[in-house]
């Protein structure tokens, strides 16, 4: 008889619940986080009343058709990479470990940035619609927490249970934007219907910056199909199918409702009437045409769309802390799956804890939910996306320059390069006229000290892929490689803390 010593395996082997989403599945957990009616009713009134310029409509279709070339290069990774890290990981294949490190502290900020500052709009707004239609006073801090609880207790749950109800959620609202835009496109000011919104020249004026970032804070969520890409039927074909239906009908239901608020006031009044009404604007205007049951309805779908974001953000930054720990390049606890789920449990949970105590600080605070903790936090979560997506074409590039892998030019090479131009020149814009979005003074340490968050971020990661590659190599060489780090191992099967093996 034979005794081996008892053998370790690492959490690298760990996956998430393997073919429970389907394309349906995952366009609506991306295009829950973009939340459709939150950037129509909200988003886009409030370009107009931070810019006041009226060429906003042609900022979304312009972001759509860059994010459009960004996809291609995009998925054309994900058929090579399957890894729920997505950017950290895409980012570690094509620029090296180090960048994939600082990537990966860059994206939970980031996430945990757009998925807390929602919070505040969560909580301001339904606390709005209490007092308002059933005169019923609640503290928003109140209501935010009550979200925070149905989010902690649904982030654990099976991940197909969370896509229903976000399908739900999803095509009520798509259905009641689109309504609404039709009902102020068929009701023109006393101009009738003009194009003139839609003008490509909007695109050269000095306010683009802050315009197009508010755009891509509206598309933040897309991205994400390539996060559930383990949990799919079919990564190769479904993880394209997804993003491109999620950035083609945002582009087309951003672009449409912009353009339409411009017709219902007129051009030249959009920008005094976002100031006046603000998130209110697109329900004033429909008011009188299709009753107040509908615009209740309207109020109540904004409600769930900002709930739906915040459970399609939870998600995601559940699966980035599980593809951190599975690799080890955070606490290996991380990597921990619920066996009866398969839901990144540990990340769940620690997602919820960060948010409760955020949420805690901010009421103790009295800020103000609006302005402080949803415009400034999911605005800078803004920035931080885009600073992945910048990396990630860089990243492409790079990654096909090595090994072409049977894709054609315009996927590897062309399409990505394209994308990291323009987004490189989104992204310059941003942080130029980072005062304007903040409604700061440009002199003010604001301007500077939220896109500079990212930098510190980006430097802890350099730091701590330089620590891991000293201490710790064989964590260090598994960096980015996900599942597929540990090929000998069953990726089906949950990995034991130790295997012992007799003959």
């Amino acid at each position: 008889m034979t005794t081996t010593k008892p053998v370790r395996t690492s959490n690298v082997a760990n996956t998430l619940a393997r073919s429970r989403l389907g394309t349906a599945s995952v366009v609506f957990f991306v295009m829950a986080a973009a939340a459709p009616l939150t950037v129509t009713a909200g988003g886009a009134t409030s370009g107009f009343a931070i810019t006041g310029s009226t060429g906003i409509p042609i900022a979304y279709l312009a972001v759509a058709a860059i994010l459009a070339v960004f996809a291609v290069g995009y998925v054309a990774m994900s058929r090579h990479v399957v890894n729920a890290g997505a950017f950290y990981s895409y980012i570690s294949q094509g620029l090296g470990r180090p960048a994939g490190v600082a990537a990966a502290f860059i994206a939970v900020l980031a996430y945990n940035a757009m998925q807390i500052g929602l919070y505040g709009g969560f909580g301001a707004v339904l606390s709005g619609f209490l007092d308002q239609r059933f005169g019923v006073s609640v503290a928003w801090w109140l209501c935010a927490l009550a979200g925070w609880a149905m989010v902690a207790v649904l982030g654990v749950l099976r991940v197909d249970i969370n896509g229903r109800v976000l399908a739900i959620m999803l095509l009520a609202e798509i259905a009641i934007a689109a309504l609404f835009a039709v009902v102020m496109v068929a009701h023109p000011a006393e101009g009738g219907i003009t194009f003139s919104t839609l003008s490509p020249g909007f695109l050269f004026s000095a306010w683009i910056g802050a315009a197009l970032v508010t755009a891509v804070t509206g598309f933040v969520g897309f991205e994400a199909t390539v996060v559930f890409s383990e949990e799919t039927r079919d990564p190769k074909r479904t993880i394209a199918r997804a993003t491109y239906i999620a950035v083609a009908v945002t582009g087309a239901l951003y672009g449409l409702s912009a353009w339409a608020l411009t017709i219902a006031t007129g051009p030249d009044n959009i920008v005094a009437a976002a100031q006046e009404h603000s998130t209110e604007l697109i329900f004033t205007l429909v008011q009188p045409h299709v009753g107040q049951f509908v615009v209740d309805l309207g109020h109540m779908l904004f409600i769930t769309s900002l709930f739906a974001a915040l459970l399609s953000f939870h998600h995601t930054v559940g699966r980035y802390l599980f593809s951190l720990g599975r690799e080890h390049v955070q606490p290996g606890g991380l990597g921990n799956t619920s066996r009866r789920t398969g839901a990144p449990k540990a990340g769940s949970i620690t997602q919820s804890v960060l948010a409760f105590v955020v949420l805690v600080g901010f009421a103790l605070a009295r800020a103000d939910p609006i302005v402080h903790l949803f415009f400034w936090v999911t605005v800078t979560g803004g920035l931080g996306v885009l600073i992945l997506m910048t990396l990630t074409s860089a990243a492409v590039v790079c990654f096909f320059a090595r090994d072409r892998r049977g894709e054609p030019l315009w996927h590897r090479i062309a399409a990505p390069v394209l994308a990291t131009v323009a987004l490189g020149g989104v992204l310059y814009l941003t942080v130029d006229q980072f005062a304007i979005l903040l409604g700061v003074d440009p002199a003010s340490p604001l301007r500077w000290a939220f896109p500079a968050s990212f930098a510190f971020a980006a430097v802890l990661g350099l730091i701590w892929a330089g620590l891991l590659k000293t201490w710790r190599p064989d964590v260090y060489d598994t960096i980015g490689l996900g599942a597929n780090a540990a090929p000998a191992a069953n990726p089906f099967a949950d990995a034991a803390p130790m295997a012992e093996s007799r003959s």
